[in-house]
């Protein structure tokens, strides 16, 4: 028996990048233009341009066997949700072939078949027949589909009333309760509060424990992890990496790490900012040298200039850091609840000018990992802030050390070295603690 669900083979689309307005055709233009049809299709007399094209997939070829569930990753713009649309016959290939064997059901653009003016009641309906689902079938689980999205009280209004969250809760709902042999999810966790992507996530993941095929596309690497057990990598409409999702995430974090340690914008006119503050550098510096591999046993300093633009600003610096996965490690700033000591700056009128502050991190404190840096530089007068996100990536290389004594990678985001301290209690237990032992024996 063929175990494939999914089929892909030499798939590729392209677009054109500004369409071209058509002119007005007389009756023997158009009798002309089918005429020539022939020699354009093989090449000739074409007028096409092939600068004009973009091609979104090219030459992207794998199989997804039934039961698996594999992450689709990638940068903004690598393919992800082409290449979904196609599995959903909702964009034909320019090339190539994606063969489906089994009934398919989609999470792409959640809520795209609403009706303002019709209730949630008939909404359900109306969603569920566009998805494929029989008029029994969603009777059958209208009341899942209702308690799921938590809008019982409403169902009956017009879905025009409801709110975004709502509105989003009742799409990914009727979705998510269609029987299908294969599930195409499109960032789902961009629906809804906390409390609903939680929800939205323990229903994924009881999808791929009942044994279907799922196609997962999602900047959460966390979660898409947990959920995944192989990843396939797209980067400007190639596939890149293939196979367990770990190690392709690592890849695809990998490609991101900037090998100089540092990251500098010569003038305040192309640097991130406002007219308060703008970013001149950040570094990372360890053991001397600004590098972008640390080593878990030395301190690291993350060194921040920027530009004062305006007179008389009180400024302050604060990073987060975050790990691989997005997860936040940790918040710090230069406020004096934050600093093990008063910064001389702090909450005194800045003068036009360059400054650095610079951050420490101590020594045997980060694990060992992939980690990235937002920074953020506030004026305290008039609450403005400069945010950039993502500005630079570091590895924390392990030494050893720990990992001798502990048979394997220490679990955990931090690594500190705490104090710990054992003594021997009153000697008057003994007794008791003989007899216990004895007793078992």
């Amino acid at each position: 028996m063929n175990n494939c669900a999914i089929k892909v083979a030499g798939l590729g689309k392209t677009y054109r990048r500004v369409a071209r307005r058509q002119p007005y055709r007389t009756l023997r233009d158009s009798l002309a233009n089918a005429a020539s049809w022939p020699l354009r299709r093989f090449g000739r007399g074409t007028d096409s341009n092939a600068s004009d094209l973009f091609h979104a997939l090219n030459d992207i070829s794998f199989e997804v066997n039934w039961g698996e569930v594999v992450g689709i990753i990638g940068r903004n713009g690598a393919g992800k949700s082409t290449l979904l649309k196609i599995l959903s016959r909702i964009t034909e290939p320019s090339a190539g072939a994606a063969d489906i064997y089994g009934r398919v059901g989609g999470l792409l653009e959640v809520g795209s078949g609403f009706h303002g003016e019709l209730s949630g009641r008939e909404n359900i309906y109306l969603q569920g027949a566009i998805l494929g689902m029989r008029r029994r079938e969603i009777h059958r689980k209208f009341d899942e589909i209702v308690a799921f999205a938590e809008v019982a009280d409403f169902i009956d209004t017009p879905v025009k009333h409801y709110s975004s969250g709502m509105y989003l809760r009742l799409a990914f709902a009727v979705a998510a309760h269609m029987e299908s042999d294969i599930l195409l999810v499109d960032e789902i966790l961009a629906v809804g509060d906390a409390a609903f992507q939680k929800k939205c996530l323990g229903k994924m993941t009881d999808v791929a424990e009942r044994g279907r095929t799922v196609l997962f596309v999602s900047h959460n690497l966390g979660v898409l992890s947990n959920l995944c057990s192989r990843a396939i990598l797209l980067s400007h409409g190639q596939k890149i990496a293939d196979g367990p999702s770990h190690e392709v995430i690592k890849r695809y974090l990998q490609e991101g790490l900037d090998q100089s340690g540092e990251r500098v914008w010569d003038t305040p006119a192309t640097a991130p900012g406002s007219d308060i503050a703008r970013l001149h550098s950040v570094r990372i510096i360890s053991n001397g040298q600004t590098t972008a591999e640390v080593a878990i046993d030395q301190p690291v300093q993350i060194e921040i200039t920027f530009w004062n633009l305006r007179p008389g600003s009180q400024l302050s610096t604060s990073i987060h850091l975050l790990d691989k996965l997005g997860v936040e490690v940790l918040a710090s700033a230069n406020f004096p609840s934050a600093s093990l000591a008063p910064d001389p700056w702090f909450g005194k009128p800045f003068p036009a000018g360059l400054f650095k502050a610079v951050c420490t991190l101590p020594a045997n404190f980060l694990n060992d990992g992939l980690y990235s840096l937002n920074v953020l530089v506030l004026n305290r007068v008039r609450v403005q802030e400069v945010f950039a996100r993502d500005v630079i990536r570091f590895n924390v290389h392990d030494t050893g050390a720990m990992r001798v004594e502990f048979g394997g990678r220490w679990i955990g985001v931090i690594r500190p070295r705490l104090a710990w301290h054992t003594i021997h209690e009153d000697e008057q237990h003994r007794s008791s603690v003989q007899s216990l032992a004895a007793t078992k024996v």
